[in-house]
């Protein structure tokens, strides 16, 4: 009996070191399966990294038809058109002119202090506009009700022609003081696109790239025979520099 229960604890000592070093290399393997498992799952749409939160798609700029107008400030006791009221409407027939081919329309007001000066003023206008490569047919001469008698309004030109424009600001559709999203509030980002809008030049730009312009074939054939014709290289010019 004695010698049975010798072998059977010698046994039993010779076994359980194979049987720790087997339940470690178990938890080992387990362990990594767990992490490739975790790798290759889907991401966790709560991550910051995975939250969409860019103002661009946010606030689009995009191309539409809208109003452009400029208001001509007139006092009620003008009679001919100042350099600066003159340079205002150059600078709404350019761009008349680069965006638009309908109507233009001079609004002059009615019921304001300065309205008889802005009547007799309206005739100038129509001739700058006309001198700036306007049709004299496209402009259309109307008015419009002044706000109150003590308004100095202007005279209004305005036409309808492509623009770029994105959305409105000023919006706050959440309460950003009970937000835990991590989020950018709504408003962010809008001024900044309604500022890149306002400066581009022509809309269209935004649509499809212009066509490439001609070649200057006189410049063009300057830079071959400048090429052609010149022997000085950048090895010559380095020795004979001095320091």
């Amino acid at each position: 009996m004695a010698e049975n229960r010798d072998q059977a604890m010698a046994h039993m000592n010779a076994t359980t070191p194979r049987l720790g070093i087997s339940k470690a290399l178990f938890a080992t393997v387990a362990m990594s399966a767990a992490i490739l498992s975790g790798c290759a799952g889907p991401h966790d749409q709560l991550t910051t990294g995975g939250i969409p939160d860019d103002y661009r798609a946010r606030h689009p700029i995009i191309v539409t038809e809208a109003e452009q107008t400029v208001d001509i400030p007139v006092a009620s006791t003008d009679r001919r058109l100042t350099i600066a009221q003159r340079d205002l409407i150059r600078g709404f027939a350019a761009n008349y002119i680069s965006r638009a081919s309908g109507p233009v329309y001079v609004l002059s007001p009615q019921g304001s202090a300065n309205s008889a000066a802005a009547y007799q003023l309206r005739n100038q206008v129509r001739a700058e506009l006309t001198s700036r490569g306007i049709a004299s047919s496209k402009i259309v001469n109307t008015s419009y009700v002044a706000a109150g008698p003590g308004d100095a309004a202007p005279i209004r030109l305005s036409f309808t022609g492509t623009t770029a424009v994105t959305t409105q600001c000023g919006q706050w559709p959440k309460d950003i003081s009970n937000d835990l999203t991590n989020q950018n509030y709504y408003n962010f980002g809008c001024a900044s696109q309604n500022n890149l809008a306002a400066q581009i030049a022509n809309p269209e730009d935004l649509v499809a790239p212009r066509g490439m312009t001609p070649i200057d074939a006189q410049r063009r054939n300057n830079a071959i025979q400048e090429y052609r014709t010149t022997t000085t290289t950048i090895e010559d010019v380095g020795s004979d520099s001095s320091f």
